[in-house]
């Protein structure tokens, strides 16, 4: 991301907070994993949007129209005895130079300069309620304030939460985030391949977990953007599997969740596929008909539609499909409304993606679902999970498939940004075949 791009972002938060207002936004903590180790360090979402600075601890504070400078970080200084350890840090002179901070002060400063910033201001935005220890030192600042008023201090009377304005601000992605999020779709899309190409009877799933997180690395996404999910046979019927350690068997299916993050932004794509690199003719009746509960769903993600209409079109071609497999019983409207789907079908059929792969935005505006803009991206994911019962005929039992793709709101319509992905079943299987001819 360039320096413009955040120059742009602080300008229209600071126009959103106004001049009788002050923002704090604090960066991710280092968290400890077991004893002495460490997790890998990703920074908070929101601090990353609006500065770019990468390192733990800092403080981020926007003042509208103070002269001395708008755009303040407290962060650690340079160490360099912590350094010999840790390896570099950017110190203030980083933070001014290299991050376009207006002003940069140590972190044990902190306690000092904030309550000098903030007298004068009546609007305090942070993330309220998010960490209590935060609230706490918060309040710290405001009553030091409070404490002045006599001799002329004014202390804010109204406190926001600033993800109000952050996250309204992030729901609609430039040219620039749309072209970075494009490239992480086009990764790990080409990482999905690889394992279609990979899959073989007797492989594990963490043998295709290893093969994504490889495939992805080298292309330059070093994390995925969240756990993987490889789920073989009947483990494709658990929404969130992540144990990831079964042998994958000939004759089943095997579903994929993953993507890769790149440069703080998700891609977030699911396949689902035969082991063998067949379909039998119950798994292809049940596949064929989640892609066109999918591609319903994708053709309702458009400028003027709302965020419940590719729900609502996924469901009703599910019903509909479930009621001719004979799964399902009755007229399709009375069963849409008494969610009989829910069984077999029982999450959204989307979510927003970008720096987070849950993203932020509200999904209603003014009581109303919200309208898709140009610029918003989320995920299309319709599928059919299976249970081991009577009440599904048993070519059917323990088969579970989601297809998702990540979809980008445009002037004209959509463009899906994962599409290099496969989802045509013709298509994967020859894929699957060409790869084991070239075996």
């Amino acid at each position: 991301m360039n320096a413009t791009e955040y120059k742009r972002r602080r300008r229209a938060l600071l126009k959103s907070i106004g001049p009788e207002g002050l923002a704090i936004l604090p960066a991710a903590r280092e968290a400890i994993r077991n004893r002495d180790v460490h997790y890998p360090f990703r920074q908070n979402s929101d601090f990353s949007y609006v500065s770019g600075f990468p390192e733990p601890d800092a403080f981020a504070v926007f003042v509208p129209r103070r002269k001395e400078g708008e755009f303040i970080l407290f962060c650690r200084p340079r160490d360099a005895e912590r350094e010999q350890w840790d390896g570099a840090r950017l110190g203030l002179e980083g933070a001014t130079e290299r991050f376009g901070a207006d002003q940069a002060h140590p972190l044990d400063a902190l306690d000092e300069i904030l309550p000098t910033l903030i007298d004068g201001r009546t609007r305090l935005y942070y993330p309220i309620g998010t960490d209590a220890g935060l609230d706490q030192r918060v309040m710290g600042w405001v009553n030091r304030v409070r404490a002045k008023i006599r001799t002329g201090a004014v202390a804010p009377d109204t406190f926001i939460a600033i993800e109000s304005l952050l996250h309204e601000q992030r729901l609609r992605k430039s040219r620039t985030e749309a072209a970075l999020m494009r490239r992480a779709a086009r990764i790990s899309a080409q990482a999905h391949r690889r394992l279609m190409r990979h899959c073989v009877p007797g492989v594990k799933e963490l043998d295709l977990e290893a093969e994504f997180q490889h495939a992805c690395a080298i292309a330059g996404a070093r994390f995925n953007a969240y756990p993987m999910i490889v789920g073989g046979g009947a483990n494709a019927c658990v929404l969130h599997y992540i144990a990831n350690d079964a042998v994958l068997r000939d004759g089943d299916l095997v579903l994929i969740d993953a993507g890769c993050e790149l440069d703080g932004y998700a891609s977030d794509i699911t396949r689902t596929f035969p082991v063998n690199g067949r379909f039998s003719p119950p798994q292809r009746e049940l596949y064929e008909l989640v892609l066109k509960a999918q591609q319903a769903a994708i053709d309702k993600a458009r400028p003027g539609s709302r965020w419940n209409e590719p729900h609502d079109a996924a469901v009703r071609v599910l019903t509909e499909g479930l009621v001719r497999l004979g799964i399902l019983s009755g007229e399709v409207d009375p069963l849409i409304q008494e969610e009989a789907y829910k069984p077999y079908y029982m999450h959204r059929t989307g979510h927003w993606l970008g720096m987070d792969v849950h993203d932020v935005g509200a999904y209603k505006h003014a009581g109303a679902w919200r309208v898709f803009e140009p610029g918003m991206v989320l995920t299309v994911e319709p599928g059919l999970y299976m249970p081991d019962t009577e009440a599904v005929p048993e070519p059917y039992r323990k088969i579970g498939i989601r297809i998702e793709d990540d979809v980008l709101i445009t002037e004209e319509g959509n463009e899906i940004l994962s599409a290099a992905a496969p989802t045509q079943p013709d298509e994967i299987e020859a894929l699957m075949a060409g790869s084991r001819q070239a075996r």
